[in-house]
């Protein structure tokens, strides 16, 4: 069954490709919700990606995905702007926060939807260091407006929870949700198939 990737996030194209999965890339172009219970959002938003871009795939298994970072009840996207990012790390300075990530996968026969939490904890952030980050742009399309497989990582002290989640999807858990559609990365050679 072809796998098509309903984003075209290049840290989600990178590990889907790290565990050696065959796969397109489509994007879904669909508005996303930023409110709400911040679980109940990411799968949402995810399985409307994936129902998007299966209407353009129907005979292919689509992978859709979403992730925030929830921190006091309030989402954190993608920042729009330099004085946004700042906004966003000062808040996450010194705290704990939540990343989010819901994943749906979509065939024409079966629907699997699910979200993983990791908690992760910033270090106190100075501000010099905070606008010297915005100034190398990768908080710009990044939820929370940081990057942990990044420079970012350097303001990160401790995660609880899923490091794949945190970067974008939540690997092991998706690679167990793949076998129920037949896709087993760890079957080569043992005479399974995939």
């Amino acid at each position: 069954m072809e796998i098509v990737l309903a984003s075209k996030s290049q840290r989600r194209i990178d590990l889907l490709k790290q565990f050696g999965l065959k796969f397109q890339v489509a994007a879904a172009n669909t508005p996303e919700s930023s409110g709400g219970d911040p679980a109940e959002t990411v799968i949402n938003n995810a399985v409307l990606k994936a129902k998007a871009v299966l209407a353009r795939f129907p005979g292919s298994l689509v992978i859709g995905a979403d992730t925030v970072v929830a921190i006091a009840d309030q989402i954190l996207g993608k920042p729009r702007d330099r004085r946004d990012a700042f906004a966003m790390l000062r808040l996450l300075s010194g705290k704990k926060h939540q990343v989010l990530t819901g994943v749906a996968l979509l065939s024409a026969k079966m629907e699997r939807s699910f979200y993983a939490a990791t908690d992760v904890y910033i270090r106190e952030l100075e501000d010099y260091e905070i606008r010297t980050y915005i100034d190398t742009q990768e908080p710009f399309d990044k939820a929370g407006g940081y990057a942990i497989q990044g420079i970012g990582g350097a303001f990160v002290e401790s995660i609880s929870g899923c490091y794949y989640n945190v970067v974008g999807l939540p690997m092991p858990r998706l690679l167990l949700e793949l076998r129920t559609f037949g896709i087993d990365v760890f079957a080569r050679g043992s005479g399974k198939e995939e």
